[in-house]
């Protein structure tokens, strides 16, 4: 088994397909749309097969989620950049861009080296090592 893929809404599908593929090097296909049901998608896709799927349609209801105040269901994404040093450095790129550096890259009680992130559409991000 692996996962195949995760999907997201989005309010914006152009700024969240940029934002995965300037930072994480994911590849876009083309976008889908459906008329009818007033609905248009992009996958992202990764190296390592894993993709995620984001969304849009004009009456889908913001989240109540958010970092400080959480719900159950999804909560993060987690992308590994294979060293603490490119954590850091991307860490760095996403704040210097204007994006929300939620947690400063430290070490966690289960291991991790890592920072997070909030994108573009305030998702929770986790960016490890």
């Amino acid at each position: 088994m692996k996962i195949e893929h995760i999907a997201i809404w989005v309010k914006d599908l152009e700024q969240s397909r940029e934002f995965y593929q300037k930072y994480f090097g994911a590849a876009s296909n083309e976008k889908y749309h459906n008329p009818v049901k007033n609905f248009e998608s992009y996958f992202l896709s990764f190296d390592n097969g894993c993709r995620i799927e984001i969304m849009t349609r004009p009456d889908i209801r913001k989240s109540e989620n958010s970092y400080q105040s959480q719900q159950f269901g999804i909560i993060h994404l987690a992308f590994s950049t294979g060293s603490k040093e490119k954590v850091d450095e991307l860490t760095e790129t996403l704040r210097k861009d204007g994006y929300t550096v939620a947690g400063e890259p430290r070490t966690t009680g289960d291991g991790y080296y890592e920072s997070v992130i909030l994108d573009s559409e305030n998702n929770i991000i986790e960016i490890v090592a």
